[in-house]
């Protein structure tokens, strides 16, 4: 409900990780807690790996706006662009594996032609091996992993997983195996592949859609910034920063098209490139004019992509009480 304390602490939440977007110490990642039950709200940020410090800062700062447009007046909501990911909750998912749903899935329409079988057990290997290696990262260090793979003789396969940072190595392991053991029912055969939960994600191209020079090493996070109390709330807040990181949408010379989708208590915003014919290029180049009035121009700079280019997925449970 407009004015309600509930609201006062999302915004507060929302401030607050804006507002450390900023820090240079945090690695891309951040969460805090706001409030006292029942008005508590946990919120947290966490900017792809080889994003620089500016470019998490602007999409973060983006996300705070852009997710109070796009799912008002709900009390828990999931948003990911391609150099970051928002989220906040009246429930506490800090350092919890959330494999409740699925946030997504996504395959490359185009199947392998050389050697499907044996191009399956090299995916399902290869990202079974990376898992190990992001869950079992040190404390404070990024939960994540990339690895190239020899599929043809001039084809590599280009593969990444990562957890959030504040789980466990074993609740790393067990959200990867269950995203991993979704390969079959999405991704058979495809020449690429992602999925998405809450806490783990990874992702497979044949294509490099990630900086190999990134650096994947972290520092061990600062101790939390406390934000300001919101007026009359009385809530009170605490947050911890650690970092993380998300994959890279890049789908080639390609045309943006947005696919949306409403479920029951939940609606999926969902932006991507893939390739489409001639005939719909004037459908598409008319919807993202309006698209850019609508939103600006905001992230088109330092390397992110276009509004329009990034991949958007905006997940709401439960409107305010």
């Amino acid at each position: 409900m407009p004015n309600s304390t509930y609201e006062a602490n999302l915004n507060l939440i929302l401030s607050s990780l804006s507002s450390n977007a900023t820090r240079n110490n945090i690695n891309g990642f951040y969460n805090v807690s706001a409030g006292q039950a029942p008005d508590v709200v946990y919120g947290m940020f966490l900017c792809r790996g080889d994003v620089s410090n500016s470019v998490c800062r602007n999409c973060v700062t983006f996300g705070t706006k852009d997710v109070l447009q796009r799912c008002p007046m709900e009390k828990a909501a999931v948003i990911l662009y391609d150099e970051c990911e928002l989220r906040y909750s009246n429930r506490n998912f800090f350092s919890t594996v959330d494999q409740n749903f699925t946030l997504f899935t996504m395959q490359s329409p185009n199947n392998v032609t050389v050697e499907p079988d044996n191009f399956n057990q090299l995916v399902a290997t290869t990202l079974n091996n990376i898992s190990t290696r992001a869950a079992s990262a040190a404390s404070g260090a990024k939960k994540f992993a990339v690895q190239q793979a020899n599929y043809t003789g001039d084809q590599k396969l280009y593969s990444l997983v990562q957890c959030t940072p504040d789980l466990s190595t074993s609740d790393c392991s067990r959200c990867l195996e269950g995203a991993i053991s979704k390969l079959g029912d999405c991704c058979n055969r495809r020449q690429g592949g992602r999925v998405i939960f809450a806490s783990c994600n990874f992702r497979y191209e044949l294509y490099e859609f990630y900086n190999a020079t990134a650096e994947v090493e972290a520092v061990p996070a600062p101790p939390p910034a406390t934000p300001s109390p919101p007026p009359a709330s009385g809530s009170k807040t605490s947050g911890k920063g650690k970092e993380r990181t998300i994959l890279k949408t890049v789908l080639g010379t390609s045309i943006p098209i947005v696919v949306l989708v409403f479920l029951t208590a939940s609606c999926i915003i969902y932006f991507r490139r893939i390739r489409r014919k001639e005939k719909d290029e004037e459908k598409n180049r008319s919807f993202f004019q309006e698209l850019r009035k609508s939103r600006g121009s905001t992230f088109a700079e330092e390397n992110l992509h276009p509004i329009e280019n990034l991949m958007l997925f905006g997940r709401i449970l439960d409107k305010f009480s």
